[in-house]
């Protein structure tokens, strides 16, 4: 199968302005925002200086009588991102915005209203079952991680309450990687929401003065949809691969509005600190493509390494904006507006990802085979030795899971799920289809939230 021409893309950037909520009622704030059509408009909470106008692709304005639902925002930005994937293009969608600004209820929503990431599934799910046939078979993998304090935890891993953070490395054929990050084949949509649910529990959440169901870390699902295309008549098939990766990003917030002190201080540290290496990435960017090259910080934060394809490379990415429309965060919304307007010069080179299996195999096993050989001529330095011995193992795992059927995928799995069943049941856990199971002799603690998507 040819390759596909490369793509420019700019990065796509829509604004969702939240409506005003309890404790900005409480304060009386006023309303600053306003949008019109892809134009939104802030003014001046005291009227002192002219209002600030942006444009962007979209705006969705849920503070004003012409609400926006959850499906509407779906509709403009997941819709393209299903496409693209099934075409064999990498996509991302990431929401960035202040504590509090509406950024989890985008992406993941509550049962009742749902976000952009279960929504986004379960369409990839239902165009697969359209399209499915003898000659057109389509297999789905997820991950699930969480970058906190500037290190990463599995979120689908049943050993994660161990806290056992994870290596990021920039691996010789994939480019920057999570090494042992665990990659679940699912079936269904309803294995994959569950999946998502077990995720979102492990999550670290704190309170803030700004927000009392403050998410704390970056949450990263990735989706990676493969789909075999057979020629029974020549003997032939072939693959195209795409990843979706959907990034919640921990709020920016000022420490002083915040109330953080201790623990959450630096936590708040290490928050604004790959936000502010984000806003570095992307501003390099926006004026590498108008400049001479320029150097681009990726490596700066863990959460920028790991979106360095995202940002600049091999993806049709969307960024969402989620804003406060209220008086007293004026200058929170004006520096997110002002970062998105930089995120639209960005511009990707994205390309169709056909065939890349059998190289990718291929080229891992020449890997493998060099690794080998510098451990043998290494031995005296033991550093170097260990990290070759990391490396190794690394690839050889991905190997194995490469080179595995799609049946025993599926079965290991679901061996995961029980594995974390049991774990939740030993430290007084259980967890039924419909909520909590009581059983005798057993007493719960049970952490029900405001947000429904963080019980």
């Amino acid at each position: 199968m040819p390759i596909s021409p490369e793509e420019k893309d700019n990065v796509k950037v829509v604004v969702r302005v939240r409506p005003l909520n309890k404790r900005e009622n409480e304060l009386k704030s006023k309303s600053v925002v306003s949008t019109n059509g892809n134009q939104i408009i802030l003014t001046h909470p005291l009227d002192e200086k002219q209002p600030k106008t942006f444009a962007f692709d979209n705006c969705f304005n849920s503070s004003e009588t012409t609400s926006s639902d959850q499906a509407q925002v779906f509709d403009d930005v997941g819709t393209d991102v299903v496409q693209n994937a099934f075409f064999g293009y990498n996509a991302c969608i990431f929401a960035y915005g202040q504590t509090g600004s509406g950024k989890s209820y985008t992406m993941m929503g509550s049962p009742e209203n749902q976000g952009i990431i279960p929504m986004l599934c379960d369409a990839i799910f239902a165009r697969i079952e359209t399209e499915s046939s003898e000659l057109t078979q389509f297999k789905v993998e997820v991950s699930y991680m969480e970058i906190y304090n500037e290190k990463v935890r599995d979120l689908l891993d049943p050993k994660s309450s161990n806290k056992r953070n994870l290596k990021v490395r920039e691996h010789t054929i994939l480019g920057p990687m999570v090494d042992g990050l665990s990659v679940l084949a699912v079936s269904s949509f309803e294995q994959i929401a569950r999946l998502i649910d077990e995720g979102n529990k492990c999550r670290t959440v704190a309170a803030t003065n700004m927000n009392t169901e403050s998410s704390r870390s970056h949450a990263v699902f990735t989706i990676r949809l493969t789909q075999i295309v057979s020629d029974l008549q020549n003997d032939f098939s072939g693959e195209k691969v795409s990843k979706i990766s959907l990034v919640d990003l921990a709020g920016s917030e000022r420490a002083q509005k915040s109330g953080a002190v201790g623990k959450r201080l630096e936590e708040g540290a290490n928050i604004n600190k790959s936000l502010t290496t984000l806003g570095m990435v992307i501003s390099a960017l926006a004026e590498r493509n108008s400049k001479k090259e320029k150097f681009v910080p990726y490596r700066d934060s863990v959460l920028t390494w790991l979106l360095k394809d995202n940002l600049g490379g091999n993806s049709r990415t969307v960024m969402i904006a989620t804003v406060s429309p209220a008086a007293d965060n004026y200058e929170e919304t004006l520096s997110t507006l002002r970062y998105a307007d930089r995120a639209k010069k960005i511009v990707n080179h994205a390309v169709i990802n056909e065939d890349p299996n059998a190289k990718i195999i291929r080229e891992l096993r020449e890997e493998v085979d060099n690794l080998r050989q510098q451990i043998t001529e290494t031995r005296e330095r033991q550093v170097e030795t260990n990290e070759l011995r990391e490396r190794l193992a690394e690839s050889e795992r991905l190997i194995e899971m490469m080179n595995k059927s799609w049946e025993e995928r599926l079965k290991e799995t679901e061996m995961v799920y029980k594995e974390r069943q049991k774990d939740l049941a030993e430290i007084g856990i259980s967890l039924a289809e419909s909520g909590i199971k009581m059983e005798k002799n057993r007493f719960y603690l049970v952490n029900l939230n405001a947000d429904p998507s963080m019980n």
